[in-house]
């Protein structure tokens, strides 16, 4: 399976300069490329041999894509993420559409995995049928104790079967981070299911929020791309489960807090 290069758990893109049209039109390069990644693999999802494979050399695609239009990642504590296959839950916050493209070719190489996702995910034209066959937990976002319920139940199946679940608890994509809407269902989740969770910071507002579609806006280079997986915590008794809530939050908060443009 294809993987990220990694050196003691870390990633950062080549130096390289991109091409004078890329520098001109980083979003336009990039669409065109990733278009045609995601076009090939809704091929491959509906005639249902898209394997976790694929997946990560779809996801790949899109980091080098990414990369080629002069964006650049850092990305930390994958060790994590290699140590062990056994099944956890991901925490995330939720800054773009980006970290939904790239998490898996992070991810998949070691453990299988899923996302919790929203229903217009699922629904998109060609990207939807990707998204489908990687068997998500979809939420709709307006009744949140119906999402609880059904996190908890899929979930606990998806981790029963060996398979990892990626959660972001915030009710929406911001580019700031607000603890009082970072709810603790990722917790309830992986105390209910008896699996470790796995922090991840990240920033992603390179892939900018569109104006009349959300979830594909303008692709802004000059802003680096960070990714900061934190070590496993346990979440076996209630108390134990408040600490690593309130863990994962100083953790995200934490590394958002660095990764501020100075000056």
């Amino acid at each position: 399976m294809l993987t990220v290069p990694l050196i003691d758990g870390r990633y950062d893109s080549p130096p390289g300069r991109p091409s004078w049209l890329a520098q001109q039109l980083p979003s336009l390069c990039f669409y065109s490329r990733a278009l045609l990644v995601v076009a090939q693999a809704a091929r491959m999802a509906r005639q249902q041999i898209y394997t976790d494979g694929d997946w990560a050399h779809s996801s790949f695609a899109i980091l080098r894509a990414l990369e080629s239009c002069g964006c650049r990642f850092q990305l930390q504590g994958l060790q994590h993420v290699q140590s062990s296959q056994q099944p956890c839950v991901f925490i995330a916050n939720h800054m773009s559409t980006l970290e939904t493209f790239v998490l898996p070719c992070l991810i998949a190489p070691y453990r299988r995995v899923t996302f919790v996702v929203k229903q217009s995910l699922i629904d998109y034209p060609v990207f939807g049928h990707v998204m489908r066959s990687r068997d998500p937990i979809v939420v709709q976002r307006d009744n949140p104790r119906e999402d609880l319920k059904t996190v908890l139940e899929q979930g606990s199946e998806r981790l029963a079967a060996g398979i990892s679940v990626v959660v972001f608890p915030q009710t929406t994509r911001t580019t700031g981070f607000d603890a009082t809407q970072f709810n603790s269902i990722g917790i309830k989740l992986a105390q209910k299911a008896g699996v470790p969770v796995i922090p991840v910071a990240l920033r992603s507002d390179a892939w900018g929020n569109g104006h009349w579609i959300k979830d594909f806006g303008p692709i802004q280079p000059h802003r680096p791309i960070h990714f900061h997986f934190g070590a496993p915590l346990t979440v076996a008794s209630p108390a134990q489960a408040r600490q690593t809530q309130a863990d994962c939050v100083a953790f995200i908060s934490e590394q958002l807090q660095l990764w501020q443009p100075q000056g």
